[in-house]
């Protein structure tokens, strides 16, 4: 069904999580159903549904295409799940997820890591085979043999980020940065993301935090995190947030103080920055030029997908949610018909083993998809994006740049 994603109303969403919480209907003896378990209310409700949006258009893509060839031309099925807004809601929405979908090849989500983290607690132990974008190193640092995260972890990403910002700053600038003022929240994904900043990051490219603030979500207002930035007189700011409230609030908050990323580099971190509700509620001259470093955006490859997801959302751009919810609904399917089987086992067992550079691979930054040993997707790779003109354009990596990246000269 096609329909324009928009943030929902309260009544909305109370009446979409009481649907989710009934048993699904009964599917049809040769149709194949995988689960998406993501925050569909709550603070961070935008990025579940963008990504049932972008799950949705997959299993009509591959259904329309003539099904499961593997299967016969099974059908399949998404099951969308609530995690609601804490990591209890959210675990207690995967064991009704596998009470009432008892049949499940698979599933994916739940977008935040904290949320994750409890899920897949419940989901390894059904020997569910799950795949998750969350960031978190501790989602695939406890021996799970079943949850692969398609993402680069937050280790990762601190470690390429920061280097790349330095060469950023200096080639535009002719100076090297030697302030960062950090500004994150205390989630999984966050906490996991400071770790090595603060570890070795810093130490090795010569950087001092001249203000660290942390804050438990969602924020109400910014300015006892944002004031102290003004007199610091950093080189540019990290905001490690993972909402767009939150994003919203702390980005306005920087331009009330006299701070927009147009003066001072400002740079976020997770498709929360990205998503169309931004752009309605924050505005095109508070976005501009704000960076955002992120696991995955669509690149040129999917030029044609991007156009359908638009033509068929009112959406005005395919993003990180979407895309990474397009490409595991599809990673599914390839490991479905591979195995020949939906039996969760031999669809895990299918995974595990994967290593190609075609059909599901194509959605991902250098078109590979393999697992390491501990679940990891080998080779995953750091894209940053830039709000330029009221839309998030890709600036790095190189062969996917679409723009140049902007760096505020007067900033150091």
């Amino acid at each position: 069904m096609t329909e324009k994603i928009t943030r929902r109303t309260a009544v909305g969403l109370m009446g979409a999580a009481a649907a989710l919480a009934r048993p699904s209907l009964a599917l049809a003896a040769d149709d194949v159903e995988v689960a998406m378990l993501v925050p569909l209310s709550g603070p961070w409700a935008e990025q579940g549904i963008l990504e049932k949006a972008g799950a949705e258009m997959a299993i009509d893509d591959i259904n329309q295409a003539g099904g499961l060839q593997g299967m016969g031309g099974a059908r399949l099925k998404l099951a969308s799940v609530d995690t609601g807004a804490t990591a209890e809601t959210a675990k207690d929405a995967a064991q009704r997820m596998l009470s009432q979908h008892p049949n499940l090849a698979g599933g994916f989500g739940c977008w935040l890591s904290t949320f994750t983290l409890a899920a897949t607690e419940v989901t390894e132990r059904a020997g569910l085979p799950w795949l998750t974008l969350s960031y978190s190193d501790a989602i695939t640092d406890r021996g799970f043999k079943n949850v692969f995260q398609t993402a680069p972890t937050a280790n990762t990403q601190a470690e390429e980020i920061v280097p790349y910002l330095m060469k950023l700053a200096q080639g535009a600038t002719g100076k090297t940065p030697t302030k960062v003022a950090i500004i994150g929240d205390n989630t999984a994904a966050s906490v996991s993301f400071l770790k090595p900043i603060q570890d070795h990051v810093l130490k090795q490219q010569k950087l001092e935090a001249v203000v660290n603030q942390i804050y438990t979500p969602p924020l109400a207002d910014a300015t006892a995190l944002v004031q102290p930035v003004r007199g610091a007189k950093p080189d540019f700011v990290m905001l490690l947030s993972t909402n767009n409230g939150d994003d919203k609030i702390i980005a306005d908050s920087f331009t009330q103080y006299g701070m927009p990323a147009t003066k001072l580099p400002l740079i976020g971190n997770g498709g929360h920055w990205v998503v169309p509700e931004m752009l309605k509620t924050a505005g095109k001259d508070i976005l501009q030029d704000i960076l955002i470093g992120l696991a995955n955006w669509p690149g040129k490859a999917v030029d044609e997908l991007s156009a359908r997801y638009v033509k068929r959302t009112g959406n005005p751009w395919f993003g990180h949610n979407e895309i990474f919810a397009y490409a595991h609904v599809q990673m599914f399917a390839w490991a479905i018909n591979k195995a020949g089987s939906a039996d969760k086992q031999k669809v895990g067992d299918t995974i595990r083993t994967m290593d190609i550079t075609d059909g599901p691979a194509v959605y991902f930054p250098g078109s590979h998809l393999k697992f390491d040993d501990k679940g990891r997707r080998v080779d995953a790779q750091l894209v940053i994006v830039q709000w330029q003109d009221g839309k998030p354009v890709t600036v790095f990596p190189e062969h996917m740049a679409v723009a140049k990246p902007v760096w505020p000269t007067s900033a150091s």
